[in-house]
């Protein structure tokens, strides 16, 4: 059965155009923080229909997703952790385009999940932390992070775990565009690209994957399997 806290729903009334899937993260009591339930339903979804144009949001403004939930044992925040990384590789390799669209706070594996759709349009109040669990030494983003914004700018936000602005973010290429109303902007994208069919989107996907990305993801993947089992 679906997990109720991952609404995933073809062409929803008012949210899309006909044929793209939008999948929400809907646990707002703990800011969408994932457990394994959660994880592995938000990993069927983007597997369902890999040509299909995919929305993922928040239907609250104020989180898009805290990353795994730390009130979790270590042994399944390890687990969450991993089916993360399987879930960012469907992202980036699915021929289907995947537009996130962050209005709140995305902070480790959700800044992550944000970072590997292939374009973001955050609202005002969006804001991104690159920081994993307390007494963890966790890579969180050195993947993805130097294909967006540069190593230098990378390492700046890897390294501090500061918090970035959406006007910052912005300005370093971590999202595209700013929306008031980033939801509508999303779908009007969304239909466009929808038009233009997936073969090309793929093509362009699989060219841009090409080159490291998809190396540094599975590298950064097996240095927190490590992590997490202590070695």
């Amino acid at each position: 059965m679906p997990h109720p806290s991952v609404l995933a729903e073809l062409s929803p009334p008012g949210s899309g155009p006909p044929g793209c899937l939008r999948i929400r993260l809907a646990r707002p009591e703990r800011r969408n923080a994932l457990d394994v339930g959660m994880t592995r339903a938000l990993l069927d979804s983007f597997r369902a229909d890999p040509a299909v144009p995919v929305l993922i949001d928040s239907p609250d403004p104020r989180a898009f997703c805290a990353g795994a939930d730390l009130s979790l044992p270590d042994s399944e925040r390890a687990v969450v952790s991993d089916l993360l990384y399987e879930c960012y590789e469907v992202m980036i390799t699915r021929p289907g385009p995947v537009i996130a669209v962050v209005e709140g706070p995305a902070v480790g594996g959700g800044a992550q999940l944000a970072a590997a759709a292939d374009l973001r349009i955050a609202g005002p109040g969006a804001r991104f932390r690159w920081a994993g669990p307390p007494g963890r030494d966790l890579a969180v983003g050195a993947w993805v992070l130097p294909s967006l914004t540069g190593r230098g700018a990378a390492l700046d936000l890897i390294l501090t775990r500061r918090w970035v602005e959406a006007a910052e973010a912005l300005r370093l290429g971590l999202v595209n565009r700013i929306e008031d109303e980033p939801g509508k902007a999303a779908a009007i994208l969304a239909g466009d690209l929808l038009a233009r069919g997936a073969g090309g989107i793929g093509s362009v996907k699989l060219i841009a994957s090409a080159g490291g990305l998809l190396e540094r993801l599975r590298a950064e993947r097996a240095a927190n399997r490590a992590a997490w089992s202590g070695r």
